[in-house]
């Protein structure tokens, strides 16, 4: 079936031809990782965080212009509370250290998702790892946290009601050119791949805008142990997809 994990032929030109411009990437299986070796989910977290700084750099050497991330989604605050507060603790000390993170190094980190759940103190963090690496023109790394696709679609609609209601733009003209100027990601290329490690086949309110003909990738690897050769397969799957986007 077309979303198994499998070995397949470029076309012509190799992967690198059709490397993807922007990937989302649903970063699951760390707590399955962690009780699989008897160690805390916690551990699995932060083996996870590892794992994506890896993934990131090896994404930005290969070509591709953006990646979204999904650290934290709107209903993730339902788990217990110690592994949540365990995975906004490594979330925030991640933020501080953003001057040595992306000193030097020429990407640019932007945090999407409903950001009024946070205090001010971790908001301001956000904001300075933000407005460190606001200038510079390579690889966009977008963090989705207190993130849901739903909320998202639902916020723009919001503002474009509001538009209406304040004479800007009549409701009729409220088209998806329109909406989309009020999506997280509006400034990103579209989103090429989404990638979904650990054995789960869904999207979890993951992207559901930026995903209308975005390929979809899966693999059984639970994410702390996702490697460079897993996303050359993903790279090389999307390659030789035949992307018609609703044509012939």
């Amino acid at each position: 079936m077309w979303f198994k994990t499998k070995k397949t032929s470029p076309k012509k030109g190799g992967a690198k031809a059709a490397v993807p411009k922007h990937i989302g990437i649903i970063m699951d299986g760390n707590g399955r990782w962690a009780q699989k070796r008897g160690l805390p989910r916690t551990a699995g977290h932060k083996k996870g965080a590892d794992t994506l700084e890896r993934i990131i750099e090896y994404c930005d050497k290969i070509g591709v212009k953006a990646v979204t991330a999904y650290a934290f989604s709107t209903e993730n605050w339902s788990r217990p509370k110690e592994e949540v507060d365990a995975i906004m603790d490594m979330l925030y000390n991640y933020l501080l250290q953003a001057d040595k993170k992306f000193g030097g190094r020429n990407i640019r980190f932007r945090v999407i998702g409903d950001l009024s759940r946070f205090d001010d103190k971790f908001f301001g963090a956000i904001r300075h790892a933000e407005e460190i690496t606001a200038g510079n023109d390579g690889i966009i790394f977008n963090i989705a946290l207190n993130y849901g696709g739903r909320r998202e679609i639902a916020q723009a609609a919001s503002r474009a009601a509001r538009d209406a209601a304040e004479g800007r733009i009549s409701p009729e003209k409220i088209d998806e050119d329109y909406l989309a100027k009020y999506m997280y990601l509006s400034d990103c290329p579209s989103v090429d791949l989404i990638i979904r490690p650990s054995g789960e086949y869904r999207l979890s309110n993951f992207l559901l805008w930026e995903a209308a003909y975005a390929e979809l990738w899966f693999s059984d690897t639970l994410w702390p142990d996702f490697s460079e050769r897993d996303l050359d397969r993903a790279v090389e799957d999307f390659a030789a997809r035949n992307r018609r986007f609703g044509g012939i």
